[in-house]
């Protein structure tokens, strides 16, 4: 990883947009800052749209998605785009029909129900009530697993069929083959019209933890924020630069590089 300063003028200046994690890259302590705020609005103004893209519900995404100056945000792993529509109230877009999640959501209440019987300490994240397409395992919002349980939780989601992905607070678990990439072409294609494959040198990706390993490989365009470092040995592929600064301080920083001179 290199140091964000060593992004290439040239390559900065050809992004078109942006492609984000929230938590830990937009937010800080659960709530975005006031200069990452500022930066959303900055990248708007210049023409950037940013495309949020994160493994929290549905019900949690829905005000910052009328309320940040985005072009969307992806939730739940790719299985859900929330946009404004041109009156300004929200649009919801769902990548399985109404039956095909109902009967998922049955199975994976099943899987919740075993992994809080067989993992010690394991609990649903707290914003669990939000959520549609998958569910959450609490480790460091607010309990704490050890990395052993945290390992065990996967692979019990796993055995049961499931896709198992760890962000920097949840261990998320869901049916079906999407994902945070198939996610952001899907809300290219739906929100702007666009082909993310054809032009994926012009966009540029911003993470901070182990889900978002499958962006980091695909963007040669990629950056973490400074806090990834703590999940450095188990990135089986590293982001192209590090910002010097943390969560929302470090997407600042992104921001300020796309719109320099």
């Amino acid at each position: 990883m290199l140091p964000l300063r060593a992004w290439p003028a040239a390559a900065r200046r050809a992004i078109a947009g942006v492609l984000t994690d929230i938590d830990d890259t937009l937010t800080t302590e659960g709530a975005i800052t006031p200069d990452a705020l500022q930066a959303l609005h900055a990248l708007a103004a210049r023409g950037l749209p940013t495309i949020a893209i994160t493994g929290r519900p549905v019900g949690w995404s829905e005000p910052f998605a009328l309320a940040w100056p985005v072009a969307g945000i992806v939730a739940e792993n790719g299985a859900v785009t929330l946009t404004r529509g041109p009156d300004g109230t929200l649009r919801k877009l769902y990548l399985q029909d109404e039956d095909l999640r109902r009967a998922n959501h049955a199975r994976m209440q099943q899987v919740a129900g075993r992994i809080l019987r067989e993992v010690p300490g394991a609990t649903l994240s707290r914003d669990s009530g939000g959520r549609e397409t998958d569910i959450a395992i609490d480790h460091s919002e607010f309990a704490h697993l050890p990395p052993e349980a945290i390992a065990q939780v996967a692979a019990i989601m796993r055995s049961e069929g499931m896709n198992a992905t760890v962000s920097s607070i949840h261990v998320n678990g869901w049916y079906g083959a999407h994902h945070k990439l198939s996610g952001a072409r899907w809300a290219l294609r739906e929100l702007l019209a666009r082909e993310l494959d054809a032009e994926r040198e012009r966009w540029v990706y911003v993470g901070d933890s182990t889900n978002d390993v499958l962006m980091f490989e695909h963007f040669p365009h990629s950056v973490g924020v400074a806090n990834i470092r703590r999940f450095e040995p188990e990135l089986a592929f590293k982001p192209a630069y590090v910002t010097a600064g943390e969560r929302g301080a470090g997407f600042a920083e992104v921001a300020q590089a796309l719109l320099a001179p």
